[in-house]
């Protein structure tokens, strides 16, 4: 048995607002669960929800995970970063080089995400969401490949690679320095059992796997709070 992806949650100061920011940017249907809060529905074969919960904490320092957006001309990157800043995005430096490929912005949150230019090759066979790129150890693209049952895309120098066997981004880790974590994360991932029912046989092999029990101090009812080998906050439905 695995887990299967079911969204990656925003932690932001105003949810429906940055809810409203990303449906412009991938054109994706917003719905507004009672329970879940806004939550944007992919129309493409990205696979997993966009969540946008209330974060008190402010933001503080990079992300650890960032959106890859891919473009099929010049003229298509262009027009996609037109859009972001329409909607409220901005231009941000986190140290890319003049002669990259790729245009770095940050939603209104100041989360930061990259518009990736048509030559790259790596993520050519995927859609407009190119990839979840991530900052993180080898031992953590493992991880998430036995816990989702994705199989690795790429392994090499210590940077790993994920895609569902259905398609869809790729999720990616660089490998080594990461980037210090600073508090909680803004983005985490909320996870399903493949068979719905009692959540507990999958949290156990989760532990198994190398995640560990996180007690936040927050009653989230129906969710058991856990992290992955390098640290990273993840959700499981325990029903």
């Amino acid at each position: 048995m695995t887990s299967r992806l079911s969204a990656l949650c925003f932690g932001a100061s105003r949810p429906l607002d940055l809810a409203r920011f990303w449906s412009g940017v991938l054109g994706w249907e917003m719905t507004e669960d009672p329970r879940d809060g806004p939550t944007l529905v992919p129309g493409d074969d990205t696979g997993f929800s966009l969540r946008f919960l209330p974060a008190q904490e402010p933001k503080v320092g990079q992300n650890r995970m960032h959106f890859d957006l891919t473009s099929t001309s010049l003229e298509d990157q262009r027009q996609t970063v037109a859009r972001a800043l329409e909607l409220g995005a901005r231009h941000i430096d986190i140290g890319q080089r003049p002669e990259e490929d790729h245009v770095v912005l940050a939603d209104p949150d100041g989360n930061e995400f990259c518009v990736v230019g048509p030559d790259n090759t790596f993520l050519a066979d995927c859609g407009f969401v190119g990839a979840l790129a991530c900052d993180g150890s080898q031992e953590v693209g493992y991880f998430w490949s036995e816990a989702l049952g994705w199989p690795l895309v790429w392994d090499q120098d210590q940077e790993t690679a994920i895609r569902s066997p259905h398609g869809g981004p790729k999720i990616t880790w660089g490998g080594p320095p990461l980037l210090p974590k600073t508090g909680r994360n803004r983005l985490h991932f909320d996870l399903a059992p493949a068979v719905h029912g009692d959540g507990q046989p999958e949290i156990d092999r989760l532990l198994s796997l190398g995640a560990t029990r996180l007690d936040t101090g927050q009653d989230e009812p129906g969710w058991m709070m856990m992290a992955d080998p390098d640290g990273n906050e993840f959700r499981v439905a325990k029903v």
